[in-house]
């Protein structure tokens, strides 16, 4: 028999129980569906995460407080005021810094007129639109002199905007209130509410979207850090020191000289660990890449099992195929048709079932994935690799399970076939 023939029979054979075969293909459907639409989330997270990386810049680096031990116990970041505002102009003049902004943050109710909102309110410096490549869409930042005389101006982002006056609306020279939960004491921790801070609106961020753990980085005012500290917060620490290095191949370099000159100004002795954190943002992409393939492997593997469970549909159904066709495959043989030809005819009609089910399955997958996209913003983006890979492994899959039941058919006695009722 010509290999034509023998997938002329295989599809004739396959189109005579449309629905049975249908049936069979689902599992194959589902499975291939599943690993497309797990894997197009992993890729899509992961393409998220370095656009996220990229726009916040390759070459800053984050300094954060705490990172100590204290009787025996491990204090995590933020946990103490171990950072202040002269380890920021120090940091500023070690060689491969660029631009330097301390940070105090603190959660507050935002009040304007009769509307309020809760958003965070980020203490920073000067150079942070510098440092981030965020500019302001209308008014401008703070200067220099407002830091150094804590003044109570604020730029808002563009979700604080829209909730407090409107998306259409020019808030520049309005007055906001503030209220937060912090203050009292010398340290990061809070004892009296601070009520009603007055702040003059002189800026509005451009909108920057959602960040790669999905947070609004639009919802929340910049305002001095040195207000924060003083009039919000209380405290004389600062929570974290943003540092931009002239290039992004300095980066590491920059970061050691960094803890270096933290660790001499904090009288850190050789053998004690840092009070403080240094990262890099290469650091931060490479767990938050590690953490991403980790979690789309295992979707991709839990996805996968429907794969298996497809082809054992497929095995059993070629099962039932042999049996019930035992008479015509003595027939075939009888009238001079080779074990081979038998074994390739249903080994053709496995692997069809299981390429037509896969390409039904992709096909599902990149529905499935844009849908995700469309109806709930999350990121999607499915390789080329593993359109390739979930089409082999159906292929495959078709040619493992169905190698059993085309043995089985090209084994059977002619004779013994014939009389088979």
């Amino acid at each position: 028999m010509s290999i034509l023939m023998i997938f002329r029979i295989a599809l004739k054979a396959l189109s005579r129980n449309k629905m049975r075969t249908a049936l069979t293909m689902l599992g194959m459907i589902i499975g291939v569906s599943a690993v497309i639409t797990m894997v197009a989330l992993g890729a899509g997270a992961q393409s998220s995460i370095d656009a996220q990386i990229q726009s916040a810049g390759t070459n800053m680096i984050m300094v954060t407080a705490g990172n100590f031990t204290q009787g025996g116990v491990r204090q995590g970041q933020g946990n103490a005021a171990t950072l202040v505002p002269e380890d920021a102009a120090a940091i500023a003049d070690v060689s491969g810094v660029q631009y330097v902004a301390a940070a105090a943050n603190t959660r507050g109710q935002i009040v304007a007129g009769n509307q309020n909102w809760n958003s965070q309110i980020q203490g920073t410096d000067v150079d942070f639109p510098l440092i981030r490549s965020w500019q302001t869409s209308s008014g401008g930042f703070f200067t220099p002199q407002d830091v150094d005389t804590a003044a109570k101006v604020a730029v808002i982002g563009s979700t604080v905007r829209d909730q407090l006056f409107g998306p259409d609306a020019d808030p520049i020279g309005e007055v906001i209130r503030i209220s937060t939960g912090q203050g009292g004491g010398g340290g990061p921790g809070g004892g009296n509410n601070v009520q009603n801070q007055p702040f003059t609106v002189v800026g509005v961020m451009t909108t920057k979207g959602q960040s790669s753990v999905g947070q609004d980085q639009d919802d929340v005012v910049f305002v001095p850090y040195s207000t924060v500290m003083k009039k919000l917060r209380r405290t004389t620490g600062i929570q974290q020191i943003t540092v931009s290095a002239v290039s992004a191949a300095e980066t590491t370099q920059t970061a050691d000289a960094i803890a270096s000159v933290l660790r001499v100004r904090h009288k850190i002795q050789p053998e004690d660990p840092d009070d403080f954190m240094v990262r890099t943002m290469d650091e931060i992409a490479d767990v938050r890449k590690q953490t991403t393939q980790t979690m789309t492997a295992l979707l991709a593997g839990i996805a996968g099992v429907s794969l298996l469970v497809g082809g054992i549909g497929i095995m059993n159904i070629m099962l039932v195929s042999v049996t019930e066709r035992t008479r015509e495959i003595g027939l075939r043989m009888a009238i001079g048709a080779r074990g081979s030809d038998v074994l390739l005819q249903f080994l053709v009609e496995a692997v069809v079932i299981s390429l037509l089910g896969g390409g039904i399955g992709i096909a599902l997958g990149f529905g499935m994935a844009e849908s995700m996209t469309r109806l709930w913003l999350w990121p999607t983006e499915v390789p080329s690799s593993a359109v390739g890979m979930a089409f082999g492994f159906a292929a495959m899959v078709g040619v493992f399970f169905g190698f059993y039941p085309a043995k089985k058919a090209a084994g059977l006695d002619p004779i013994v076939a014939l009389r088979y009722e």
